[in-house]
């Protein structure tokens, strides 16, 4: 029934995919921590190009009633946190080396055309990547920062970090009550429910190449940067040397071939996009 709060609706209808995610090996597998320092800046990469074009149709959309009520910048907006993650893990001249492939692009452009032709629709991408971030990519951020060997001073992991909500939960509440409070006739709701379930086809896409990008990478012997030279590029002080970050995961040939092909980017991303939409939706109940 389209007379049902939108949080709810959004729940059911993306059901099935979540499921499928669930029950997924590589989602067992980067609980494990089975992911690479190379395939986590592809990862970010991407993230940055969707969250850029997001952030302006957000921006572009802030006075328009069917926004309006969910429009929390300070607290939720990434673009600025994904650029510092960006810097450090590239350089100074990192927008020149981060790669953007096609689906990415894609999702870029069917969230500008969201944004300027039906942005009743924007609520469906905002609400699905914001609070999966807030919510499911805390867990994340502590299995990337042990498994990557990343600084526990955060560097790296901006992303995951939003210095402007002080209780996660109770701004997760704030979030849905003033989202089922939109003004929506149910043939917009409808509406808002398919373009849900396009951002995860749309994400999927994403995943599947950037799987490509990297498994390419692999094949012609790409280099991960020690993690000491990583951390020296946007930190002052000075942290003490290690293995490359990603190499435990690549001990033997045995499991090289496993992490091959139980493809660990497909973890990683679709752990990063399914499972926090998986919270975004609610299925963790509030």
């Amino acid at each position: 029934s389209m007379a049902q709060d939108l949080s709810e609706l959004l729940k059911e209808a993306t059901k099935e995919v979540h499921e499928q995610a669930e029950n997924t090996l590589f989602m067992k597998n980067f609980q494990k921590g089975q992911v690479s320092l190379h395939e986590f800046k592809l990862v970010t990469s991407s993230l940055y190009f969707i969250y850029s074009a997001l952030e302006e149709e957000i921006e572009r959309n802030k006075d328009n009633p069917v926004y309006t009520p969910v429009y929390f910048p300070a607290e939720l907006h990434r673009k600025a946190a994904l650029e510092k993650d960006l810097e450090y893990f590239y350089g100074s001249n990192w927008r020149a080396e981060i790669p953007c492939p096609e689906a990415t692009q894609k999702y870029v452009e069917r969230l500008h055309y969201v944004g300027k032709n039906h942005p009743e629709l924007l609520v469906a991408h905002a609400y699905t990547r914001y609070l999966g971030d807030l919510s499911g990519g805390q867990v994340l951020k502590k299995i990337a920062q042990k498994a990557l060997q990343l600084p526990s001073t955060g560097e790296g992991l901006a992303f995951f970090t939003f210095d402007g909500v002080s209780n996660a939960t109770k701004f997760k509440q704030l979030y849905r009550s003033r989202m089922n409070a939109l003004e929506m006739d149910s043939a917009t709701k409808k509406r808002v429910l398919e373009e849900a379930k396009k951002a995860f086809l749309l994400n999927i896409q994403v995943f599947e190449a950037l799987q490509e990008l990297a498994s390419k990478s692999q094949e012609n012997g790409h280099a991960v940067q020690p993690k000491a030279e990583l951390r020296t590029r946007s930190v002052n002080k000075p942290h003490e040397n290690g293995p490359a970050p990603g190499t435990e995961t690549m001990r033997t040939n045995g499991m090289q071939t496993e992490m091959l092909t139980t493809s660990p980017l497909v973890q990683w991303i679709l752990a990063l996009g399914f499972v926090a939409t998986t919270v975004a939706v609610g299925l963790f109940a509030m």
